[in-house]
């Protein structure tokens, strides 16, 4: 059988992507050469490989297969050709990365951007998502995410030390209610919460106490999924909020907002920036991981 390996990278970018418009616009060809190449490639297989609707398309059994055997060596032959370039000229190519969006030291900008500056044929597309998902199979070469919730299979580069969530609230706010002065407290006063997606329940407010952890049941007035609109609520005073400390340092720094109960925070495992073992990393993400190492031990 005679196959053109363009064809493989045609499929698993649909099933990424799950409809060929978004599969062409990543691969900068037309949806018809998506569609073509779909076609082509199921004429050369004699079997449907993708399920159409006037919406989206979804893998066939025989597809999600295939894309499951090819994918892993596909992001080889990748790697090896771009290593093979950059020998000559450098680390290139697109450098794809799901971001959580509590990863303030990643998001930030200074290390983003000093990393574009160091490596100008590397194009950084990063997806800020806080999904829990599979790296490999969604197309991403890394990931940023607390260490706690990384799958023990992947390598994961310290990006931060250790991390605990503090409690905040505006000064304003505090003169006109008062603080906490135990957690259990909380629930008497207007909190702002945080969820992940629409469908997630809000974020669990976390303590310790004498050693023993517990949490604390807030019913949040006001819950979002956008660290911005709540960090700005909490500002304009609207009640008493809750994550990691490095969301909201700039803000005490500037005394924008006030922490409390900080007696009842531990610590626990900072950020990593984490990608699958394999035996061959691309140049591009060895850069990314040698910045990562550099900028941490000059940011601490």
């Amino acid at each position: 059988m005679s196959l053109e390996l363009n064809l493989l990278h045609v499929l698993v970018a649909v099933a990424d992507e799950g409809n060929f418009r978004a599969a062409a616009d990543r691969l900068g060809v037309t949806r018809s050469a998506v569609s073509q190449a779909i076609r082509r490639l199921e004429d050369t297989c004699e079997v449907a490989l993708v399920y159409r609707t006037t919406r989206s398309v979804s893998l066939t059994e025989a597809g999600a297969e295939l894309v499951e055997r090819v994918a892993g060596p596909l992001a080889e032959i990748q790697g090896a050709l771009e290593d093979t370039t950059a020998a000559q000229a450098g680390p290139v190519g697109v450098l794809r990365v799901a971001a959580t969006s509590i990863a303030e030291r990643f998001l930030s900008g200074p290390l983003v951007a000093a990393f574009a500056e160091a490596y100008p044929k590397v194009t950084l597309d990063i997806t800020v998502t806080d999904d829990e998902f599979d790296i490999v199979a969604a197309g991403f070469d890394a990931g940023v995410r607390l260490g706690h919730v990384i799958e023990q299979d992947m390598v994961a580069v310290p990006l931060t030390g250790e991390q605990r969530e503090v409690v905040v609230a505006s000064p304003d706010y505090v003169a006109r209610f008062g603080a906490p002065s135990h957690p259990r407290e909380l629930p008497a006063h207007r909190c702002i919460g945080w969820r992940p997606s629409p469908r997630a329940a809000p974020y669990r407010w976390e303590f310790e106490e004498d050693g023993r952890a517990f949490d604390v049941a807030v019913e949040p007035q006001i819950t979002t999924n956008d660290l911005r609109l709540m960090i700005r609520a909490a500002m304009a005073g609207a009640g008493i909020t809750f994550a990691t400390e490095e969301t909201f340092l700039p803000y005490i720094r500037r005394g924008e907002l006030v922490t409390m109960l900080e007696e009842y925070l531990p610590t626990f495992s900072g950020f990593f920036l984490y990608f699958p073992s394999r035996k061959n990393t691309s140049a591009k993400l060895r850069a990314l991981v040698e910045h990562v190492k550099h900028y941490r031990s000059t940011s601490m």
